[in-house]
Order: C-alpha cells, then sequence, then structure tokens
C-alpha cells in the first residue's frame, strides 16, 4: 500500500512530526511512504507549478493521504495552510478525491481538537475518504506505551483501507452566499477619545463585502483608526517553529523583516484591535495565519492582554464554528477582552450596517 504523507513542519525531516513518520516506516516496512516536505518547501512550491504538480501526482497515486503536522496557534501551520488554498486555487481537488487520509498531529495537546476538526473538514472537502487521527505529545515517542497506541493506531487506518470500509462524512459543505454589502450613509462620527484604534486586514479589494464593511466600521468614527494590511509589512516568512524566541523573546527573523517592529509597535500599543478578514476554505486566508503564528515571538505569554478585541468576518461563520472556537480561544490566552463577532452572512446591508455601529460603540464605550 502507498502513503504519501503531506509534512506540515516547517523544520522538515528534523522535526518531531517526521521522528513519528519515521517509526511508522520502521513498524509497518511492508508499505510504500512517499514524504514531501510542505511547509518546509512552500516557496518552491507556489513558484514551480513543476514541483507542485509533481506532489499532486504523488497523491493520485497514493492509496492514503497522510496529514502530518505540528500544531500551530490551534491549527496547522501557515506554510502548510496556505498548500492547502493552493489545492484549490490550482483546480487540484480531483487528485484527492475518492483517496483515503488519515491525519498525524504533534502538539503540547493545546487545542488539539481545532487542529483535526481543521483537517478532518478539510478531507471531507476534497472528497475524502477519512480514515481517522492520532494526536501524540512531542515526546510520546519516548514512551513505550504511546508508541504502542501509535502502532495499533496505523494498523486500524491499514485495515480499514484494505478493508473497504464504508466512511461517512462529518462536515457539510460551507455554503457560500451571493450578497454583496453595500453599506448605507454613516451616522453621527463617534468620537475616539484618546483610545488607538486599529484594523489589522488581509483585504486586497477595498470594493469587496469585506471593504465595505472596513470602510463602514472606519466611517463610524471621527478619525483615531488606522487599517493596516498585512500584505504591506515586509513579512519574510512564517513561524518555523525554531522556539529561538524562547529564552528573551527574539525572534530568529530579527531585524531581517518588519512583522516584530509592527507587532510591537503597532498591536502592542492599541487600545483596541479589530481584525477583518474572509473566510477561506474553513478558517481565514494564510496571510492572517502566518499573522498569529509570527505573534508566538512572545511565547505562551500573553501580549495584548486587556485589549479590546473584535472580528469583521466575511463570510458564512456560523456555518464553521471550528474557526469561531479557534479566535475564542485565542482571545482567552491573551487575557483580552471579546466585544464581538460580526459577519456579513446577512442579507441585509442596512442590518449589516447597525451591527457594524453598535460595534464601533462598544468597542469606543468599553
Amino acid at each position: 500500500m502507498k502513503f504519501t504523507v503531506l509534512n506540515g513542519s516547517p523544520k522538515g525531516m528534523t522535526s518531531v512530526t517526521m521522528q513519528y513518520v519515521r517509526y511508522l516506516m520502521r513498524e509497518f516496512p511492508g508499505h510504500e511512504f512517499i514524504i514531501r516536505d510542505i511547509s518546509h518547501g512552500i516557496k518552491k512550491i507556489e513558484r514551480d507549478r513543476g514541483t507542485f504538480d509533481s506532489i499532486m501526482n504523488d497523491v493520485k497515486s497514493s492509496d492514503c493521504v497522510i496529514w502530518a503536522t505540528p500544531v500551530y496557534f490551534m491549527l496547522v501551520p501557515s506554510q502548510y495552510k496556505r498548500f492547502i488554498e493552493l489545492i484549490w486555487e490550482r483546480n487540484a481537488i480531483r487528485h484527492f478525491k475518492g483517496r483515503h487520509s488519515a491525519v498525524l498531529i504533534t502538539s503540547i495537546h493545546f487545542f488539539d481538537n481545532t487542529a483535526l476538526t481543521y483537517l478532518n473538514a478539510i478531507s471531507d472537502d476534497l472528497g475524502m475518504k477519512y480514515a481517522g487521527s492520532f494526536s501524540a505529545d512531542m515526546y510520546d515517542l519516548m514512551k513505550k506505551n504511546q508508541r504502542k497506541k501509535l502502532s495499533i493506531y496505523f494498523d486500524g487506518v491499514v485495515r480499514q483501507i484494505e478493508g473497504g470500509t464504508a466512511f461517512s462524512r462529518a462536515f457539510a459543505p460551507v455554503r457560500k452566499g451571493s450578497f454583496r454589502y453595500r453599506p448605507g450613509r454613516p451616522k453621527a462620527a463617534i468620537s475616539t477619545g484618546n483610545k488607538k484604534i486599529t484594523v489589522v486586514t488581509d483585504c486586497t479589494d477595498r470594493r469587496s463585502g469585506l471593504g465595505g464593511m472596513i470602510d463602514a466600521f472606519c466611517g463610524c468614527f471621527r478619525g483615531g483608526v488606522e487599517v493596516i494590511n498585512l500584505y504591506d509589512i515586509d513579512i519574510s516568512g512564517g513561524c518555523l517553529g525554531c522556539c529561538s524566541c524562547g529564552p528573551d523573546n527574539e525572534c530568529i527573523y530579527g531585524d531581517s523583516d518588519g512583522y516584530i517592529n509592527f507587532y510591537n509597535s503597532k498591536i502592542k500599543t492599541s487600545d483596541a484591535i479589530v481584525f477583518a478578514g474572509g473566510i477561506k476554505d474553513r478558517y481565514l486566508s494564510w496571510k492572517f495565519k502566518q499573522y498569529f503564528d509570527r505573534s508566538f515571538f512572545n511565547t505562551h505569554a500573553p501580549s495584548i492582554g486587556d485589549k479590546q478585541v473584535a472580528f469583521l468576518i466575511s463570510g458564512p461563520l456560523s456555518s464553521v464554528p471550528n474557526l469561531r472556537q479557534i479566535l475564542e480561544g485565542y482571545i482567552e490566552m491573551q487575557h483580552a477582552n471579546l466585544v464581538d463577532f460580526v459577519s456579513d452572512e446577512t442579507d441585509n446591508s442596512g442590518e449589516l450596517d447597525s451591527m457594524i455601529r453598535s460595534l464601533a460603540e462598544r468597542l469606543a464605550m468599553n
């Protein structure tokens, strides 16, 4: 049986995740394992269509695809997220459809459930036969009983595939509406007082529904709102998981890109932060995931504690409860105050105007 392992660790073959895969390769020598470094090689995969197509050839010729990845900020790393987006952007869904899928994640058991839910749902969206998941602690491979559990899990995957087990879909397709928000006339401007309100977005089209939401929100105030686009920040790459930031919060990227300065000078100095993004597959975009991943240079210490935080989401937020759980978990972890979520899944521009206005008033008041 042929297994194609899509390695989500930015560390490549030296990662903890790949040590678990190598253990399976040793314990199940009768099967073929093809490992493709996804996160580590994402820039080449984006740039070189031949490399992407080569990975797709391995996928379509395999009996099972193994999504093998560490958990970064309650999900997969941003580099892996980008690869998943490329599958849709390059119309490569057909290569996955009908294949079996399995998930192997490594973490410190912090929000593993949201990462597993995401990969299960992605497998469903790709038309794959989801054969289950295994969530390993980073040091489980050193424990005999945990190694046994891993072997039992993988043996079960093999037996299901060989036995022709029928698999049910766990997640319904994400519904997509055709509503286009058109902001109404702004009411009397709200004073921000001495508060600094910052909108962080990845919006590349201010004429879009998300662009309209941002404009409507900013139009509620009498100045004092800064909109920062993540694409305008010089970010060299995603988090590498190297943990060099551990001793003194110094990122390995150093001064080679603009993320650290942006975060320290804009995010940490804001009184209120609004994240404005559109749903992409079952999360926000890979660019937003990069933002959250790179903020780990603060390690697990809350860096926006006591700030007011809100979300403007373009897309069917109620159809992706896992996304809301991740974002709520992020706010709780940061010890910040979640003001509200506002999405454009309503079919009424006037109603959305009112929700955005209410959000602005509460941000200014709190």
